[in-house]
């Protein structure tokens, strides 16, 4: 039985037939909102140009953005398990594409901070449907291969921002060219919402099985996140001016939310996290590595975007340039990661991780080789195709694996709780990179010297994320001795590496 706009759920024994259009409708929004984190960095210049903003407005227009997109994850994939996928994924879109409709049109700095906090909730809304739908929509072999396209789709939307700013910058003109990084969603986005309408599953009617929302821990929640990450993103400019007395606030929101979440699984059996997914070993060990990698990851293109441009004189376009090998080499193995994780599991995000730290040293050795030259930018394409490459093996295979025991009725949730870390993580990532960047800038007033500082710290992240999936591939493998009862090594595979 069905109402309006709902139908009965498919047989779940078959898959849906337009699955991977489904996929792709789902795909070209999380590129939307993920390519925002990223787009307009090189257009700040021409915002403050523009508008009159001030250092802090500008800090906010990017790190507003990543702060309330963190911060209604978890509650939004929530609400997609318990509400409705698609209801969920159509009234995110639509604000995003309204929200960016109106940043574009902003008439000055204040007017932009705040929609971009609301650009960033509708961000929030939308992204973990996206997982929840692959977690629903597919199986085997073609999961995997679903979240290599999203894998593909995180690293490329997330590289190749600084060249699509720059591309529209070079085309509009510096004056209103950072506009134009707005309103290239609204067309985008409008086709988005037309194909979703008619691509996406309908919900189903859980009727009495619908289960009550968590209000109290979305709120406390809700404050520790905040009093997270506001420190941080704050502190990218000023370390010492942000405010570090609220992270004692988080902390103590973060206990009373755990112990609100236990009497509430006591009291209805339904809280907004349950806690019972970290006692999954692939979920646990895939949000703790995901997070760490996306702390060193994204703070990548942070610094190095700094430097060509204020530290060559590299126009945003040409900034861009130097940063689309990146994109080009994670593009390529994410594809090929998703589908061959069910077959190396854990062993080739391992070897992704290795990859990606090996390419960021040669970063660094390449920019120390020709400190100030104009020609680093070309010199370093080797190095960063190369981290490129790598980290396409780590961002969805690690993804598939962290969702591979989780049922698919808890895959929003799940979900959002993975894309929670990863904001938290690049919000972490940004404030260490960017003291350590700006701190070496202003003691020594040299741009080769900051940069390498400050890409050692990236170093430093990348490489703990790869101690963390070392650890828990040795783990796996004495448990597998142990259980098949010999002390030959085994040859794990699997979504699970072998466990």
């Amino acid at each position: 039985m069905s109402t309006s706009g709902e139908t009965a759920a498919p047989d779940p024994g078959l898959p849906d037939p337009r699955r991977w259009q489904a996929l792709s409708v789902c795909l070209v929004a999380g590129f939307m909102t993920l390519l925002d984190v990223s787009i307009v960095n090189v257009a700040l210049p021409s915002m403050q140009a523009d508008l009159g903003a001030s250092a802090a407005q500008l800090s906010w227009v990017v790190s507003g953005y990543a702060l309330t997109f963190g911060l209604v994850l978890v509650g939004a994939g929530r609400l997609g398990d318990d509400r409705g996928r698609r209801r969920m994924f159509l009234a995110g879109l639509a604000l995003f594409t309204l929200t960016s409709a109106v940043a574009g049109l902003a008439w000055n700095p204040d007017v932009l901070v705040v929609v971009r906090l609301l650009q960033g909730v509708s961000a929030g809304l939308l992204s973990p449907q996206v997982v929840g739908f692959i977690q629903d929509l597919f199986r085997g072999p073609e999961r995997g291969t679903a979240f290599g396209m999203f894998g593909a789709v995180v690293g490329i939307s997330t590289a190749v921002g600084p060249l699509l700013g720059g591309l529209l910058l070079a085309w509009a003109g510096d004056a209103d060219g950072w506009r134009w990084v707005f309103y290239v969603n609204v067309p985008i986005g409008l086709a988005a919402l037309v194909a979703a309408a008619r691509l996406l599953p309908h919900d189903t009617v859980r009727g009495a099985e619908r289960r009550p929302l968590d209000v109290v821990g979305a709120v406390l929640l809700g404050v520790a996140v905040v009093c997270l990450m506001l420190p941080l993103v704050l502190s990218e400019r000023d370390p010492a001016s942000a405010p570090w007395w609220v992270l004692a606030v988080s902390a103590a929101a973060l206990l009373a939310f755990a112990a609100w979440e236990r009497r509430a699984k006591r009291a209805h059996g339904h809280p907004l996290i349950d806690f019972s997914l970290l006692r999954t070993r692939s979920y646990a060990v895939g949000v703790t590595l995901g997070m760490t990698y996306f702390a060193g990851f994204t703070s990548i293109f942070f610094v190095l975007t700094l430097y060509l441009q204020n530290g060559l004189g590299y126009t945003p376009l040409q900034t861009g340039l130097t940063l689309t090998p990146f994109a080009l080499g994670s593009a390529v193995t994410s594809a090929l990661g998703g589908r061959l994780v069910s077959r190396f599991g854990q062993r080739m995000i391992v070897t992704g991780l290795a990859v990606v730290l090996a390419g960021l040293v040669a970063t660094d050795v390449v920019l120390a080789v020709t400190a100030g030259s104009p020609w680093a930018g070309v010199a370093v394409a080797g190095p960063l195709l190369v981290a490129g490459a790598g980290g396409g093996l780590v961002v969805a295979p690690n993804q598939t694996m962290a969702l591979s025991e989780i049922p698919h009725t808890s895959g929003g949730t799940a979900g959002g709780v993975l894309q929670t870390g990863q904001r938290i993580g690049t919000a972490l990532g940004l404030s260490a990179v960017g003291a350590v960047f700006f701190g070496q800038l202003t003691a020594t007033g040299d741009w080769a010297t900051a940069i390498s500082h400050g890409l050692w710290v990236t170093v430093g992240l990348v490489a703990v994320a790869l101690a963390l999936g070392v650890s828990d591939l040795v783990a796996a493998r004495r448990r597998a001795r142990r259980r098949c009862g010999v002390h030959r090594p085994t040859h794990l595979s699997g979504p699970t590496g072998g466990d």
